[in-house]
């Protein structure tokens, strides 16, 4: 079995830390299910900012209100308006690798939706992995540069 990415909210930003609630993470119902993340799920989470990395669970907030509330413990690793990567994933056998489709999902600074993008690997004609960025509603992938 392997680790794979399940789903991701890249770049969402800090609205909120509440060091006295219980713990987890407080997300936009609305953004989790443009990605398939469930209430409950675990899931890691980087800060662009400090490099910090934790694991914890989602809670679902009030939808539509674009928050993502750090709970517990977990607000002492971030700041209002830090910009975080939030990745679930899934263990597979490898040979899956060219059948799953992880959805991404980006934002403005405002924590406004901004892309929806699926990440998919495939083979070439000698059968090597290849991947590519899908940008929902876009004919073609988006050219995948290192970071």
């Amino acid at each position: 079995m392997k680790q794979f990415v399940a789903a991701k909210l890249h770049g969402i930003t800090v609205t909120e830390a509440d060091l006295d609630y219980h713990g987890s993470i407080t997300l936009d119902p609305d953004h989790c299910e443009a990605v398939g993340i469930l209430p409950m799920e675990f899931v890691d989470i980087w800060n662009k900012q400090s490099g910090a990395r934790i694991s914890t669970y989602v809670i679902y907030g009030e939808r539509g209100a674009r928050q993502c509330i750090l709970n517990g413990a977990a607000a002492r690793t971030c700041q209002v308006g830090d910009q975080l990567i939030i990745c679930s994933s899934e263990l597979r056998p490898a040979a899956d690798v060219t059948e799953i489709a992880p959805k991404v999902l980006t934002f403005t600074a405002d924590n406004e939706a901004d892309e929806l993008l699926t990440y998919k690997a495939g083979r070439d004609a000698d059968g090597r992995l290849t991947f590519d960025i899908l940008k929902e509603g876009a004919p073609q992938s988006i050219p995948y540069k290192a970071s």
